[in-house]
Protein backbone atom coordinates (compact mmCIF):
# COMPACT_ATOMS: atom_id res chain seq x y z
CA UNK A 1 0.00 0.00 0.00
CA UNK A 2 2.77 2.42 0.98
CA UNK A 3 2.90 5.63 1.96
CA UNK A 4 -0.81 7.33 2.87
CA UNK A 5 -0.49 11.31 2.86
CA UNK A 6 -2.97 14.07 3.44
CA UNK A 7 -5.14 15.31 0.87
CA UNK A 8 -4.96 18.44 2.59
CA UNK A 9 -2.17 21.08 1.80
CA UNK A 10 0.72 21.01 4.70
CA UNK A 11 0.51 23.56 7.05
CA UNK A 12 3.58 25.99 8.09
CA UNK A 13 5.83 25.49 10.79
CA UNK A 14 5.59 28.33 13.61
CA UNK A 15 8.26 29.50 16.09
CA UNK A 16 5.32 30.92 18.20
CA UNK A 17 4.49 28.85 21.45
CA UNK A 18 1.12 27.42 22.19
CA UNK A 19 0.17 30.31 24.48
CA UNK A 20 1.42 32.63 21.43
CA UNK A 21 -0.68 30.96 19.16
CA UNK A 22 -4.10 30.88 21.44
CA UNK A 23 -4.14 34.31 22.35
CA UNK A 24 -3.96 35.26 18.55
CA UNK A 25 -7.44 33.42 18.39
CA UNK A 26 -9.02 35.09 21.14
CA UNK A 27 -11.67 38.26 20.79
CA UNK A 28 -10.42 40.24 24.17
CA UNK A 29 -14.14 41.14 24.25
CA UNK A 30 -15.71 38.13 24.28
CA UNK A 31 -16.50 35.54 27.34
CA UNK A 32 -14.17 32.75 26.62
CA UNK A 33 -14.45 30.70 29.72
CA UNK A 34 -17.19 30.23 31.59
CA UNK A 35 -17.48 27.50 34.90
CA UNK A 36 -20.75 25.95 34.31
CA UNK A 37 -22.24 25.29 37.65
CA UNK A 38 -21.35 29.01 38.85
CA UNK A 39 -21.26 30.52 36.14
CA UNK A 40 -18.10 32.87 37.21
CA UNK A 41 -16.79 33.59 33.63
CA UNK A 42 -13.49 35.69 31.51
CA UNK A 43 -13.34 37.78 28.52
CA UNK A 44 -10.98 36.98 26.23
CA UNK A 45 -8.67 40.37 27.82
CA UNK A 46 -9.45 39.21 31.56
CA UNK A 47 -8.07 35.46 30.59
CA UNK A 48 -4.90 36.94 28.86
CA UNK A 49 -4.41 39.60 31.62
CA UNK A 50 -4.84 36.90 34.11
CA UNK A 51 -2.09 34.23 32.44
CA UNK A 52 0.32 37.56 31.94
CA UNK A 53 0.22 38.32 35.52
CA UNK A 54 0.71 34.80 36.85
CA UNK A 55 3.81 34.31 34.71
CA UNK A 56 4.95 37.67 35.79
CA UNK A 57 4.31 36.28 39.58
CA UNK A 58 5.59 33.29 39.23
CA UNK A 59 9.04 34.46 37.09
CA UNK A 60 9.52 37.14 40.36
CA UNK A 61 9.46 33.98 42.56
CA UNK A 62 12.10 31.93 40.25
CA UNK A 63 9.24 29.55 39.31
CA UNK A 64 9.23 30.28 35.89
CA UNK A 65 11.74 29.19 33.44
CA UNK A 66 13.19 25.74 33.68
CA UNK A 67 10.94 24.72 35.83
CA UNK A 68 8.17 22.37 36.45
CA UNK A 69 4.49 23.16 37.94
CA UNK A 70 1.80 20.37 38.51
CA UNK A 71 -2.01 20.31 38.00
CA UNK A 72 -4.17 18.51 39.85
CA UNK A 73 -7.40 20.06 38.97
CA UNK A 74 -10.64 19.61 37.71
CA UNK A 75 -11.99 21.56 35.02
CA UNK A 76 -11.90 25.24 36.01
CA UNK A 77 -11.30 28.20 34.19
CA UNK A 78 -8.48 28.97 35.91
CA UNK A 79 -7.32 25.62 34.90
CA UNK A 80 -6.52 27.13 31.45
CA UNK A 81 -5.00 30.21 33.10
CA UNK A 82 -2.55 28.04 35.16
CA UNK A 83 -1.70 26.16 32.29
CA UNK A 84 -0.68 29.20 29.85
CA UNK A 85 0.59 31.63 32.76
CA UNK A 86 3.55 28.80 33.37
CA UNK A 87 3.75 28.26 29.70
CA UNK A 88 4.39 32.44 29.06
CA UNK A 89 6.69 32.05 31.68
CA UNK A 90 8.85 29.51 30.08
CA UNK A 91 8.04 27.15 32.18
CA UNK A 92 7.08 23.44 32.01
CA UNK A 93 3.23 22.10 33.15
CA UNK A 94 2.86 18.01 33.71
CA UNK A 95 -0.93 17.22 33.89
CA UNK A 96 -2.09 14.75 36.96
CA UNK A 97 -5.63 13.05 37.08
CA UNK A 98 -6.94 14.38 40.28
CA UNK A 99 -8.56 10.94 41.08
CA UNK A 100 -5.37 9.53 41.59
CA UNK A 101 -3.72 8.30 44.94
CA UNK A 102 -1.23 9.73 46.84
CA UNK A 103 1.12 6.56 45.76
CA UNK A 104 -0.08 7.51 42.26
CA UNK A 105 0.57 11.19 42.39
CA UNK A 106 3.82 10.87 43.89
CA UNK A 107 5.45 8.46 40.85
CA UNK A 108 3.83 11.43 38.71
CA UNK A 109 5.82 14.04 40.63
CA UNK A 110 9.32 12.44 40.87
CA UNK A 111 9.52 11.42 37.34
CA UNK A 112 8.72 14.81 36.22
CA UNK A 113 10.88 16.61 38.62
CA UNK A 114 7.99 18.96 39.17
CA UNK A 115 8.73 21.93 41.84
CA UNK A 116 5.25 23.19 42.69
CA UNK A 117 1.60 21.28 42.75
CA UNK A 118 -1.54 23.12 41.82
CA UNK A 119 -4.57 21.36 43.50
CA UNK A 120 -8.14 22.65 44.59
CA UNK A 121 -9.07 21.98 49.04
CA UNK A 122 -10.68 19.49 47.78
CA UNK A 123 -7.42 17.13 46.92
CA UNK A 124 -5.28 18.98 49.56
CA UNK A 125 -5.08 15.83 51.76
CA UNK A 126 -3.84 13.56 48.70
CA UNK A 127 -1.48 16.65 47.38
CA UNK A 128 -0.02 16.47 51.03
CA UNK A 129 0.60 12.63 51.29
CA UNK A 130 2.22 12.34 47.81
CA UNK A 131 5.12 15.03 47.86
CA UNK A 132 6.78 13.45 50.40
CA UNK A 133 10.07 12.35 48.79
CA UNK A 134 9.87 14.59 45.63
CA UNK A 135 11.10 18.18 44.90
CA UNK A 136 8.02 19.53 45.12
CA UNK A 137 8.23 22.75 47.35
CA UNK A 138 5.16 24.64 47.48
CA UNK A 139 1.44 23.39 47.48
CA UNK A 140 -0.67 26.24 45.49
CA UNK A 141 -4.64 26.58 46.34
CA UNK A 142 -6.86 27.52 44.07
CA UNK A 143 -9.31 29.15 46.25
CA UNK A 144 -9.14 29.47 50.04
CA UNK A 145 -5.50 28.54 51.00
CA UNK A 146 -4.70 26.47 54.08
CA UNK A 147 -2.44 27.03 56.47
CA UNK A 148 1.02 25.74 55.17
CA UNK A 149 0.13 25.91 51.50
CA UNK A 150 -0.11 29.38 49.17
CA UNK A 151 -2.83 30.69 47.58
CA UNK A 152 -3.37 30.75 44.03
CA UNK A 153 -4.13 34.58 43.98
CA UNK A 154 -1.22 35.32 45.76
CA UNK A 155 0.75 33.97 43.14
CA UNK A 156 0.04 37.03 40.49
CA UNK A 157 2.18 39.70 39.70
CA UNK A 158 3.29 43.00 37.13
CA UNK A 159 2.34 41.20 33.90
CA UNK A 160 4.86 39.91 31.80
CA UNK A 161 4.34 41.83 28.66
CA UNK A 162 5.83 39.33 26.22
CA UNK A 163 6.72 35.49 26.33
CA UNK A 164 9.78 34.12 28.22
CA UNK A 165 12.23 32.95 25.26
CA UNK A 166 12.26 29.43 24.40
CA UNK A 167 13.04 26.99 21.55
CA UNK A 168 9.72 26.35 20.56
CA UNK A 169 10.62 22.88 18.97
CA UNK A 170 12.58 21.59 21.48
CA UNK A 171 10.89 23.27 24.44
CA UNK A 172 8.65 21.18 26.54
CA UNK A 173 5.58 22.49 27.05
CA UNK A 174 3.28 19.76 28.58
CA UNK A 175 4.62 16.67 30.05
CA UNK A 176 0.87 14.52 30.39
CA UNK A 177 1.27 10.87 31.61
CA UNK A 178 0.63 8.19 29.08
CA UNK A 179 1.29 4.31 28.92
CA UNK A 180 1.89 4.07 25.13
CA UNK A 181 1.38 1.31 24.09
CA UNK A 182 2.49 -1.11 26.69
CA UNK A 183 4.09 -0.88 30.55
CA UNK A 184 3.87 1.89 32.97
CA UNK A 185 2.61 5.58 32.88
CA UNK A 186 5.18 7.76 31.16
CA UNK A 187 5.94 11.54 30.15
CA UNK A 188 4.72 12.44 26.93
CA UNK A 189 7.39 15.08 25.74
CA UNK A 190 5.46 17.30 23.82
CA UNK A 191 7.00 20.95 22.91
CA UNK A 192 5.45 24.10 21.89
CA UNK A 193 6.17 23.40 18.56
CA UNK A 194 4.19 19.89 18.81
CA UNK A 195 0.95 22.06 20.12
CA UNK A 196 1.08 24.81 17.63
CA UNK A 197 1.59 22.78 14.57
CA UNK A 198 -1.24 20.13 15.69
CA UNK A 199 -3.65 23.13 16.32
CA UNK A 200 -3.04 24.55 12.73
CA UNK A 201 -3.20 20.79 11.44
CA UNK A 202 -6.70 20.06 13.13
CA UNK A 203 -8.24 23.23 11.99
CA UNK A 204 -7.83 23.24 8.45
CA UNK A 205 -9.72 20.47 7.77
CA UNK A 206 -12.38 21.32 11.03
CA UNK A 207 -15.13 23.66 10.71
CA UNK A 208 -15.21 25.61 13.72
CA UNK A 209 -16.89 29.00 14.10
CA UNK A 210 -15.60 31.95 15.67
CA UNK A 211 -17.43 32.74 18.84
CA UNK A 212 -18.65 29.03 18.60
CA UNK A 213 -19.10 28.13 22.26
CA UNK A 214 -19.38 24.22 23.82
CA UNK A 215 -19.85 22.64 27.30
CA UNK A 216 -16.71 20.62 28.03
CA UNK A 217 -16.37 17.54 30.72
CA UNK A 218 -13.72 15.94 29.27
CA UNK A 219 -10.50 16.46 31.58
CA UNK A 220 -7.98 19.28 30.89
CA UNK A 221 -5.26 16.36 32.44
CA UNK A 222 -6.21 14.17 29.65
CA UNK A 223 -4.61 15.32 26.36
CA UNK A 224 -8.11 15.38 24.77
CA UNK A 225 -9.10 17.34 26.84
CA UNK A 226 -5.97 19.99 27.29
CA UNK A 227 -5.25 20.07 23.30
CA UNK A 228 -8.25 19.53 21.49
CA UNK A 229 -10.86 21.52 23.93
CA UNK A 230 -8.44 24.33 25.87
CA UNK A 231 -6.13 25.09 22.83
CA UNK A 232 -7.86 24.35 19.40
CA UNK A 233 -10.85 25.54 20.74
CA UNK A 234 -9.82 28.94 22.18
CA UNK A 235 -7.28 29.47 19.15
CA UNK A 236 -10.01 28.70 16.74
CA UNK A 237 -12.20 31.97 18.54
CA UNK A 238 -14.62 29.48 20.19
CA UNK A 239 -15.69 29.58 24.11
CA UNK A 240 -15.19 26.92 26.44
CA UNK A 241 -18.20 26.17 29.25
CA UNK A 242 -16.08 23.91 32.05
CA UNK A 243 -17.66 21.21 34.15
CA UNK A 244 -15.71 19.35 37.17
CA UNK A 245 -16.98 16.38 37.35
CA UNK A 246 -19.48 14.72 34.20
CA UNK A 247 -23.33 14.43 35.38
CA UNK A 248 -25.81 13.82 32.65
CA UNK A 249 -28.19 15.76 33.73
CA UNK A 250 -26.15 18.72 34.60
CA UNK A 251 -24.43 18.24 30.90
CA UNK A 252 -27.79 18.42 29.18
CA UNK A 253 -28.59 21.25 31.53
CA UNK A 254 -25.77 23.59 30.46
CA UNK A 255 -25.95 22.43 26.48
CA UNK A 256 -29.67 23.17 27.24
CA UNK A 257 -28.58 26.64 28.46
CA UNK A 258 -25.75 27.62 26.11
CA UNK A 259 -27.41 26.02 22.94
CA UNK A 260 -24.49 24.37 21.58
CA UNK A 261 -24.06 23.37 17.96
CA UNK A 262 -21.16 21.20 18.94
CA UNK A 263 -20.95 18.20 21.79
CA UNK A 264 -17.02 16.46 22.26
CA UNK A 265 -17.62 13.16 23.67
CA UNK A 266 -16.50 9.75 24.82
CA UNK A 267 -18.07 6.13 23.89
CA UNK A 268 -19.76 5.57 26.99
CA UNK A 269 -21.01 9.51 26.91
CA UNK A 270 -22.64 8.76 23.24
CA UNK A 271 -24.10 5.85 24.73
CA UNK A 272 -25.96 7.50 27.63
CA UNK A 273 -27.41 10.21 24.79
CA UNK A 274 -28.47 7.25 22.10
CA UNK A 275 -30.18 5.24 25.37
CA UNK A 276 -30.62 7.36 28.39
CA UNK A 277 -34.62 7.88 28.93
CA UNK A 278 -33.69 11.53 30.32
CA UNK A 279 -32.37 12.83 26.69
CA UNK A 280 -36.48 12.51 25.91
CA UNK A 281 -36.71 15.57 28.15
CA UNK A 282 -34.62 17.83 26.56
CA UNK A 283 -34.92 19.95 22.80
CA UNK A 284 -31.74 19.34 21.33
CA UNK A 285 -32.02 20.55 18.07
CA UNK A 286 -29.38 23.17 17.96
CA UNK A 287 -26.79 20.36 18.31
CA UNK A 288 -25.90 19.74 14.68
CA UNK A 289 -22.64 17.69 15.36
CA UNK A 290 -21.34 14.93 18.01
CA UNK A 291 -17.77 14.13 17.74
CA UNK A 292 -16.58 11.23 19.78
CA UNK A 293 -12.99 10.16 19.90
CA UNK A 294 -10.80 8.79 22.97
CA UNK A 295 -11.90 5.11 21.84
CA UNK A 296 -13.43 3.46 18.90
CA UNK A 297 -16.91 4.06 18.67
CA UNK A 298 -18.95 1.09 17.21
CA UNK A 299 -21.19 2.12 14.51
CA UNK A 300 -24.32 0.78 15.50
CA UNK A 301 -24.23 3.52 18.65
CA UNK A 302 -22.61 6.13 16.52
CA UNK A 303 -25.80 5.22 14.03
CA UNK A 304 -28.03 4.92 17.10
CA UNK A 305 -27.08 8.26 18.48
CA UNK A 306 -27.14 10.32 14.76
CA UNK A 307 -30.66 9.29 14.68
CA UNK A 308 -31.73 10.04 18.07
CA UNK A 309 -30.57 13.42 18.07
CA UNK A 310 -30.87 14.29 14.38
CA UNK A 311 -26.99 15.13 14.33
CA UNK A 312 -24.14 14.28 12.19
CA UNK A 313 -21.73 11.54 14.42
CA UNK A 314 -18.18 11.76 13.57
CA UNK A 315 -14.96 10.03 15.15
CA UNK A 316 -11.37 11.61 15.04
CA UNK A 317 -8.31 9.41 16.10
CA UNK A 318 -5.36 10.24 17.92
CA UNK A 319 -3.38 10.16 20.60
CA UNK A 320 -0.87 11.62 23.35
CA UNK A 321 2.12 11.05 21.58
CA UNK A 322 0.64 12.89 18.41
CA UNK A 323 -0.38 15.99 20.31
CA UNK A 324 -3.15 14.28 19.95
CA UNK A 325 -4.40 14.58 16.16
CA UNK A 326 -3.81 12.51 13.43
CA UNK A 327 -7.73 11.97 11.81
CA UNK A 328 -10.88 14.14 11.84
CA UNK A 329 -13.53 13.77 9.95
CA UNK A 330 -13.25 16.91 7.39
CA UNK A 331 -16.18 19.68 8.06
CA UNK A 332 -17.77 17.26 9.75
CA UNK A 333 -18.64 14.44 6.94
CA UNK A 334 -17.84 11.24 8.30
CA UNK A 335 -18.32 7.51 7.35
CA UNK A 336 -20.21 5.39 10.03
CA UNK A 337 -17.33 3.35 12.29
CA UNK A 338 -14.66 5.55 10.59
CA UNK A 339 -12.44 7.75 12.23
CA UNK A 340 -11.74 9.98 9.91
CA UNK A 341 -9.19 11.27 7.21
CA UNK A 342 -5.25 12.56 7.45
CA UNK A 343 -4.56 15.77 8.60
CA UNK A 344 -2.44 17.98 6.81
CA UNK A 345 1.84 17.38 7.07
CA UNK A 346 0.72 13.71 7.88
CA UNK A 347 2.09 10.42 6.71
CA UNK A 348 0.49 7.11 7.49
CA UNK A 349 1.28 3.76 6.70
CA UNK A 350 0.14 0.36 7.53
CA UNK A 351 1.99 -2.29 8.14
CA UNK A 352 1.65 -5.93 8.62
CA UNK A 353 2.67 -7.02 11.87
CA UNK A 354 4.30 -10.66 11.02
CA UNK A 355 6.54 -9.04 7.81
CA UNK A 356 6.73 -5.55 9.11
CA UNK A 357 6.05 -5.12 5.47
CA UNK A 358 3.86 -2.14 4.18
CA UNK A 359 -0.11 -4.10 4.04
CA UNK A 360 -2.08 -4.57 0.70
CA UNK A 361 -4.85 -2.21 -0.28
CA UNK A 362 -7.87 -2.38 2.26
CA UNK A 363 -5.34 -5.17 4.50
CA UNK A 364 -5.54 -4.79 8.48
CA UNK A 365 -2.30 -4.40 9.47
CA UNK A 366 -0.58 -1.68 12.59
CA UNK A 367 -1.30 2.20 11.96
CA UNK A 368 2.40 4.00 11.77
CA UNK A 369 2.03 7.52 11.71
CA UNK A 370 4.95 10.43 10.89
CA UNK A 371 4.38 14.34 10.93
CA UNK A 372 5.85 17.23 13.16
CA UNK A 373 2.60 16.48 15.51
CA UNK A 374 5.05 13.16 16.78
CA UNK A 375 6.10 13.71 20.29
CA UNK A 376 9.81 14.60 21.34
CA UNK A 377 9.94 11.26 22.89
CA UNK A 378 8.83 9.32 26.71
CA UNK A 379 10.96 11.13 29.58
CA UNK A 380 13.58 9.65 31.20
CA UNK A 381 12.55 6.92 29.52
CA UNK A 382 15.10 6.30 25.77
CA UNK A 383 14.20 2.84 25.55
CA UNK A 384 10.37 3.00 25.41
CA UNK A 385 10.60 5.98 22.90
CA UNK A 386 13.48 3.70 20.45
CA UNK A 387 10.69 1.05 20.66
CA UNK A 388 7.58 3.49 19.97
CA UNK A 389 9.23 6.31 17.33
CA UNK A 390 11.49 3.71 15.13
CA UNK A 391 13.62 4.25 11.61
CA UNK A 392 12.49 7.26 9.75
CA UNK A 393 10.97 8.85 12.42
CA UNK A 394 7.63 6.34 12.12
CA UNK A 395 5.42 6.40 15.42
CA UNK A 396 3.69 2.95 16.09
CA UNK A 397 0.42 3.29 17.52
CA UNK A 398 -0.24 0.15 18.30
CA UNK A 399 -3.46 0.14 16.62
CA UNK A 400 -4.37 -2.19 14.11
CA UNK A 401 -6.07 -0.25 11.17
CA UNK A 402 -7.17 -0.25 7.64
CA UNK A 403 -8.00 2.85 5.35
CA UNK A 404 -10.82 2.85 2.41
CA UNK A 405 -10.68 3.73 -1.55
CA UNK A 406 -11.59 7.47 0.08
CA UNK A 407 -8.88 7.92 2.70
CA UNK A 408 -11.04 7.12 5.59
CA UNK A 409 -9.32 5.11 8.13
CA UNK A 410 -10.81 1.91 10.15
CA UNK A 411 -9.62 1.01 13.90
CA UNK A 412 -10.36 -2.56 14.22
CA UNK A 413 -8.20 -3.91 16.54
CA UNK A 414 -5.42 -3.05 19.15
CA UNK A 415 -2.45 -4.26 19.10
CA UNK A 416 -0.98 -2.52 22.54
CA UNK A 417 -2.14 -4.43 25.71
CA UNK A 418 -3.73 -1.30 27.18
CA UNK A 419 -6.94 -1.65 28.50
CA UNK A 420 -9.66 1.21 27.41
CA UNK A 421 -12.15 1.64 30.08
CA UNK A 422 -14.56 4.58 29.73
CA UNK A 423 -12.12 6.15 27.64
CA UNK A 424 -9.02 6.13 29.83
CA UNK A 425 -5.81 4.11 30.06
CA UNK A 426 -5.07 1.04 32.13
CA UNK A 427 -1.98 -0.65 32.02
CA UNK A 428 -2.77 -4.41 32.66
CA UNK A 429 1.35 -3.92 33.62
CA UNK A 430 0.86 -1.69 36.45
CA UNK A 431 -2.11 -3.25 37.83
CA UNK A 432 -0.22 -6.88 37.56
CA UNK A 433 2.37 -4.96 39.63
CA UNK A 434 0.11 -3.57 42.15
CA UNK A 435 -1.90 -7.08 42.21
CA UNK A 436 1.74 -8.54 43.31
CA UNK A 437 1.64 -7.09 46.62
CA UNK A 438 -0.93 -8.29 47.80
CA UNK A 439 0.42 -10.33 50.61
CA UNK A 440 -2.24 -13.23 49.14
CA UNK A 441 -1.21 -12.89 45.42
CA UNK A 442 2.05 -14.78 43.85
CA UNK A 443 1.24 -14.31 40.62
CA UNK A 444 -1.47 -11.93 38.66
CA UNK A 445 -2.61 -11.33 34.96
CA UNK A 446 -4.62 -8.74 33.44
CA UNK A 447 -6.74 -8.45 30.53
CA UNK A 448 -9.63 -6.34 29.21
CA UNK A 449 -12.80 -7.98 29.15
CA UNK A 450 -15.28 -6.41 26.09
CA UNK A 451 -18.27 -4.53 27.81
CA UNK A 452 -20.84 -2.43 25.38
CA UNK A 453 -21.29 0.61 28.44
CA UNK A 454 -17.36 1.19 28.89
CA UNK A 455 -15.25 -0.65 26.23
CA UNK A 456 -13.27 -2.66 28.70
CA UNK A 457 -13.83 -4.07 32.01
CA UNK A 458 -10.02 -4.64 33.68
CA UNK A 459 -10.15 -8.64 34.84
CA UNK A 460 -7.27 -9.94 36.94
CA UNK A 461 -6.56 -13.65 37.04
CA UNK A 462 -4.81 -14.22 40.67
CA UNK A 463 -2.86 -17.15 42.01
CA UNK A 464 -2.96 -17.27 45.38
CA UNK A 465 0.41 -18.01 47.65
CA UNK A 466 1.35 -21.05 48.64
CA UNK A 467 -0.34 -21.38 51.72
CA UNK A 468 -3.03 -18.79 51.47
CA UNK A 469 -6.94 -18.52 50.23
CA UNK A 470 -6.89 -16.21 47.34
CA UNK A 471 -9.24 -12.86 48.30
CA UNK A 472 -12.22 -12.20 46.15
CA UNK A 473 -13.06 -9.51 44.29
CA UNK A 474 -14.58 -7.33 47.31
CA UNK A 475 -11.21 -7.92 49.44
CA UNK A 476 -9.09 -7.26 46.25
CA UNK A 477 -10.84 -3.85 45.49
CA UNK A 478 -10.61 -2.59 48.66
CA UNK A 479 -6.84 -3.24 48.50
CA UNK A 480 -6.27 -1.24 45.00
CA UNK A 481 -8.57 1.31 46.52
CA UNK A 482 -5.82 3.50 48.17
CA UNK A 483 -3.11 2.85 45.76
CA UNK A 484 -4.67 3.09 42.10
CA UNK A 485 -7.01 5.61 40.54
CA UNK A 486 -11.12 4.56 40.04
CA UNK A 487 -10.63 3.73 36.60
CA UNK A 488 -7.86 1.30 37.43
CA UNK A 489 -10.08 -0.97 39.58
CA UNK A 490 -10.27 -4.65 38.72
CA UNK A 491 -13.65 -4.95 37.58
CA UNK A 492 -13.98 -9.19 37.42
CA UNK A 493 -11.31 -11.45 38.71
CA UNK A 494 -11.19 -15.15 38.53
CA UNK A 495 -8.86 -17.32 40.59
CA UNK A 496 -6.30 -19.68 38.48
CA UNK A 497 -3.72 -22.24 39.39
CA UNK A 498 -0.97 -20.59 37.12
CA UNK A 499 -0.39 -17.79 34.80
CA UNK A 500 0.32 -18.94 31.13
CA UNK A 501 3.56 -17.67 30.49
CA UNK A 502 6.55 -17.90 27.58
CA UNK A 503 9.65 -19.36 28.19
CA UNK A 504 10.77 -16.06 28.37
CA UNK A 505 8.45 -15.19 31.45
CA UNK A 506 5.91 -12.96 28.79
CA UNK A 507 2.41 -13.34 30.32
CA UNK A 508 0.22 -15.32 27.57
CA UNK A 509 -2.53 -12.72 27.28
CA UNK A 510 -4.48 -14.30 24.37
CA UNK A 511 -4.74 -17.56 26.60
CA UNK A 512 -6.53 -15.64 28.86
CA UNK A 513 -8.30 -14.22 26.37
CA UNK A 514 -9.46 -17.23 24.85
CA UNK A 515 -11.02 -18.42 28.55
CA UNK A 516 -13.72 -15.35 27.80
Amino acid sequence: MGIITSSFPDVALSDQTITQRVFAGIDPEMTILIDGPTERSYTGAQFMGAVKSLAGGLDARGMGAGKCVALMLPNIPEYCIAFHGVAWAGGTVTTINPTYTAHEVNHQLRDASADTLVTIEMFLDTAREAIKGTGVTQIVVIGDAPEGTVAFSDLMGAPMAEQAPVDAAEHVVALPYSSGTTGLPKGVMLTHQNLVVNTDQTLVPSDLTNGERTVVFLPFFHIYGLQVMMNIYLAAGGALVTMPRFDLEQYLDLISEHKTPRLWIVPPVALALAMHPLIDKYDLSFTDQIFCAAAPLGADVGDALAGRLDARVNQGYGMTELSPVSHISPNGVGKSGASGVTIPSTECRIVNIDTMEDAADGEDGELWIRGPQVMKGYLNNPTATAETIVDGGWLRTGDIAHFDDEGYVYITDRLKELIKYNGFQVAPAELEAELLTHPDIVDAAVIGKPDDAVGELPMAFVVAAPGKAAPDLAAVQTYLGDRLAHYKQVRVLEVIDEVPKSPSGKILRRFLKDRL
